[in-house]
């Protein structure tokens, strides 16, 4: 049986970017006596026993000098078997060890993220002792950039911080969020009613300057206010009062517009489905983890195919 670490040319990592090896129990950590170059490291593995769930060994030298190396073995039935092959991923000019005790080291982004925290650039590997102690790494990072286009307040913004929690927990490729807000209280200071009328109550939108009502409560009394909403909004203001007030766009649908940067945003006009156009992925506005986990795995796919 051949490891899944090993094609049948041999250990097939040369260009890889973004390698985490999961499950962490593939990682081996042994220290090495000799000289972290190439060839010293591959004459003294080759030939060498090695327990049939090692795929990747991280070398600990003096002066904490670390390097990573892939193995391939002779099979994976017996308990140990001869390494047969070996692939230098790293030496300790472009490799480093960190300790970052929250980090789950079972966890793509999460890996990424502490290397992006300790300067590695996407040529580098990093190996991160983290959680319980366990030790992973990851090989030339260089995560999905995932744009997420949100209203605040409230800050941080719900749908940013759903797609924060699933990375935590989900089998993802590394991908990093980048927050793009809008700020409703920017897009208030666009215009000078003599009232407000808001979708909803959220922190920090009661003092803006004029009287502020809000749409789910359903004032008794139309007044003379702007509306600071989408075209959902629209639709509820019709019915209640029979007209169209002034208003001013705060659909992230509308505001993101068409962009080529892998985006995800919500939107009220969608209740059960996500919508994706391009590199943009829409959830519904009360989506929940499971619709933003798969929007996530959409847009890695997505990238993958580009």
């Amino acid at each position: 049986m051949t490891s899944p670490a090993v094609a049948a040319t041999g250990i097939p990592y040369v260009g890889t970017t973004n390698l985490v090896p999961l499950p962490y129990r593939r990682v081996s950590v042994q220290r090495f006596e000799g000289a972290l170059d190439e060839p010293t490291i591959s004459a003294h593995f080759l030939g060498r026993e090695a327990y049939r769930r090692t795929d990747f060994i991280v070398l600990r030298g003096a002066d904490d000098a670390t390097a990573v190396i892939a193995i391939a073995r002779t099979n994976d039935v017996d308990l140990f078997s001869p390494i047969t092959a070996v692939e230098v991923l790293a030496l300790p000019a472009t490799c480093r060890y960190i300790h970052s005790p929250t980090t789950d080291t079972a966890n793509r982004s999460a890996l990424a993220a502490a290397a992006a925290i300790a300067g590695t650039r996407a040529d580098e590997t990093i190996v991160v002792e983290g959680m319980f102690d366990h030790v992973n790494l990851i090989h030339h990072p260089d995560p999905l950039v995932i744009r997420v286009v949100e209203v605040t307040p409230p800050a941080p913004p719900k749908i940013y911080e759903m797609a924060r929690h699933v990375l935590s927990y989900a089998d993802l490729p590394a991908i990093r969020l980048e927050l793009e807000t809008i700020d409703v209280r920017a897009l208030c200071a666009t215009v000078t009613p003599a009232a407000y009328l808001l979708p909803c109550r959220s922190g920090g939108l009661d003092d803006l300057g004029a009287p502020v009502h809000f749409l789910d409560e359903r004032p008794a009394h139309r007044e003379d206010w702007t509306l600071i909403g989408c075209e959902r909004s629209l639709q509820f203001h019709r019915h209640y009062y029979g007209d169209e007030p002034p208003r001013v766009e705060m659909c992230p649908r509308k505001i993101a517009g068409d962009r080529a940067e892998t985006t995800l945003l919500k939107c009220c006009l969608l209740e059960f489905d996500i919508e994706s156009v391009g590199a943009v992925t829409t959830v519904p506005w009360g989506a929940d983890l499971v619709m933003v986990e798969r929007a996530l795995r959409g847009l890695s796919m997505g990238a993958d195919g580009d």
